[in-house]
C-alpha cells in the first residue's frame, strides 16, 4: 500500500469515483457541493445544522419502531447525531448556505457524516456504507424535499424564539423610559415642523407598543414554522414512506426537539409552496421598520448638542470622529438602521424565491434560508446592543424641552377654539415675525385674561384629552 492509499478512501456517486481525504466524515457528494458551489465562503447555519441533525436522529428512531432499521445501527444514528447536536463534528459540514440542487446537497452533507461516524461507532472505518448507508439508512423514508424545508422551518422557529426574547427586553426598556420621561413636556413636530405639545414619555410609550405588535407577529410566526411536511417525501404523495412511519415522524420529531410541531394536512401544498416563510420575512421585515423609524427619531432628537434638538442624550459609546475632538456619533441607531436596510432588501430576495417556484417542488429554498437566518439573527443582535447600549441610558433634556415649548408658536393650535382659525393664524405669523411669545400677543390684545390663557396653555392639558368642548368656550 502506497502512502496515498493510506491518505485516501475511494467513493463512488452516480457522476463517478472520487477520491476523498481518508478521515473526514463528508463523502463524494458533500465534496462534489463544495466543489461546486463555494458561493458565499461560509457554511450552514448552526441552527439548520442542528434541525437536520435532529430530523435524522427523529428519523432513525421512527424507522427502528416499525421495524425498518435494526437497532444497533438505529442507535449507531442517533448517537452520531447526539454527538453532533453537542458541538462535535461541524467542521464536517462543508457545503454553502447558497447551493443549487434544492438542499440536496446539505441533505447528504448529513447523512454522509451521520453514517462515517454511525460507521465508526460500530467498530467500522469511514466509507464502509455496508455498515451504514447515507442513502438507505440515515435518509430512509426521507427526501431532501421533507427534509430540507423542515429543517428550514425549525431553524427559523428557534431563530424567533432567540428574536421574541430581545424584543421583550426592548419593550420593557421602552416601558421604562415612558414612565420615567412621563413628565417632560416637549413639543411634537409633524414633516419636521412644530406642532402641538406632547409629553417625552409619550413618545417613548408610542415606540413600546409598536414593538408590542411586533412581538404578537413573532408569535404568529411561530405557529407558520410549526407546520411540516415530513412524510411527504419527493413531492408530497409520501413515495417510498411507510405508512407508520408517516403517522409517527412529527410526533417523534416534537419529541426530539422539544418543540411542538404538527404535520401539514396537505403534504403536497406544503411541499411546493413557500408562502410561510414569505408571511415570516414580511413579519421580520415590519420589525425592522419599526426598529429603524425609531433610530431615525432617536438620532433626532439627540442632535447637536449645541446646534441640533438636543431634548435627549445618547449614551456615548466611542469617538465619533478622527479627525473632530470631542465628537460623539448615534452609532447604536444607526446600525440598526443598517441592520434593517439590509433585512429589507433580503426580504425582497425570500419573496422573488418563493414565487419562482415551479410546479410541485420550490428550488431556491437555500437562498430563502440564508437571507431569513441571517435576518432574524442580525435583528435579535441589534436589538440586544440597542436595549444594551443605548436605551437604557437614554437621558432627558428637560430645561431645553420646556424652553422650547414656551417659545413654540405650535401652542396656537390650542387657542382655535377660543379666538377662531383665523385670528390665530394672524397671531401665529405675528409671533415667528416678531419673536413675541404666543402668550404675550394674547394679553397684549385683550383676547383671553391670564387665569384661562393659563388653563389653555397648561401643559399637561394639551397633552392629554379631556376637557370637554362646552368648557373650552365657558372659559
Amino acid at each position: 500500500m502506497n502512502t496515498t492509499d493510506r491518505l485516501y478512501r475511494s467513493e463512488h456517486d452516480s457522476v463517478g469515483e472520487r477520491e476523498i481525504p481518508k478521515d473526514v466524515y463528508y463523502g463524494v457528494q458533500s465534496l462534489r457541493a463544495a466543489e461546486n458551489f463555494h458561493i458565499t465562503g461560509l457554511t450552514m447555519h448552526p441552527e439548520m445544522i442542528n434541525a437536520i441533525t435532529e430530523i435524522k436522529k427523529a428519523s432513525a428512531i421512527t424507522n427502528y419502531e416499525i421495524g425498518l432499521l435494526d437497532k444497533r445501527v438505529a442507535d449507531a444514528i442517533v448517537m452520531a447525531c447526539d454527538e453532533i447536536l453537542a458541538g462535535k463534528l461541524r467542521e464536517a459540514f462543508i457545503v454553502d448556505p447558497i447551493q443549487g440542487g434544492a438542499g440536496t446537497s446539505m441533505n447528504m452533507n448529513a447523512n454522509e457524516v451521520i453514517a462515517n461516524r454511525a460507521i465508526e461507532l460500530l467498530g467500522g472505518e469511514k466509507g464502509d456504507y455496508t455498515l451504514v448507508n447515507p442513502n438507505d439508512h440515515v435518509n430512509c423514508g426521507q427526501s431532501t424535499n421533507d427534509v430540507y424545508p423542515s429543517a428550514g422551518k425549525l431553524a427559523v422557529l428557534k431563530l424567533l424564539v432567540q428574536a421574541q426574547i430581545q424584543l421583550e427586553r426592548l419593550y420593557k426598556a421602552l416601558v421604562n423610559k415612558a414612565e420615567e420621561f412621563d413628565d417632560v413636556i416637549k413639543m411634537g413636530r409633524t414633516q419636521m415642523q412644530d406642532a402641538v405639545p406632547i409629553r417625552l414619555g409619550q413618545e417613548f410609550r408610542a415606540y413600546s407598543e409598536a414593538v408590542r405588535r411586533d412581538i404578537a407577529r413573532f408569535e404568529h410566526a411561530k405557529d407558520e414554522m410549526r407546520c411540516l411536511n415530513m412524510g411527504g417525501t419527493a413531492i408530497g404523495t409520501g413515495i417510498n414512506a411507510d405508512e407508520q412511519y408517516l403517522r409517527r415522524i412529527v410526533p417523534n420529531l416534537s419529541r426530539v426537539t422539544g418543540l411542538s410541531l404538527v404535520q401539514a394536512f396537505n403534504l403536497i401544498d406544503a411541499t411546493q409552496n413557500l408562502d410561510e416563510f414569505v408571511a415570516v420575512s414580511s413579519a421580520v421585515k415590519t420589525c425592522a421598520v419599526n426598529l429603524s423609524k425609531m433610530s431615525n427619531d432617536l438620532r433626532l432628537l439627540s442632535s447637536g448638542p449645541r446646534c441640533g434638538l438636543n431634548e435627549i442624550n445618547l449614551p456615548p459609546r466611542q469617538n465619533g470622529s478622527s479627525i473632530m475632538p470631542g465628537k460623539v456619533n448615534p452609532v447604536i441607531p444607526e446600525v440598526v438602521n443598517q441592520v434593517a436596510f439590509n433585512i429589507i432588501g433580503n426580504d425582497m430576495t425570500i419573496t422573488m424565491a418563493a414565487e419562482a417556484g415551479q410546479l410541485e417542488l420550490n428550488a431556491f429554498e437555500p437562498i430563502i434560508f440564508y437571507n431569513l437566518t441571517q435576518n432574524i439573527e442580525t435583528l435579535t443582535y441589534a436589538v440586544h446592543t440597542l436595549v444594551d447600549n443605548c436605551i437604557v441610558g437614554i437621558t432627558a433634556n428637560r430645561e431645553r424641552c420646556k424652553d422650547m415649548v414656551e417659545h413654540s408658536v405650535g401652542i396656537i393650535t390650542a387657542l382655535v377654539p377660543h379666538v377662531g382659525y383665523e385670528k390665530a393664524a394672524q397671531l401665529a405669523k405675528q409671533a415667528i415675525d416678531t419673536g413675541i411669545s404666543v402668550r404675550k400677543l394674547i394679553l397684549g390684545a385683550g383676547l383671553l385674561d391670564e387665569a384661562a390663557l393659563d388653563k389653555i396653555l397648561d401643559p399637561f392639558s394639551m397633552t392629554e384629552p379631556g376637557i370637554s368642548a362646552k368648557e373650552l368656550l365657558d372659559l
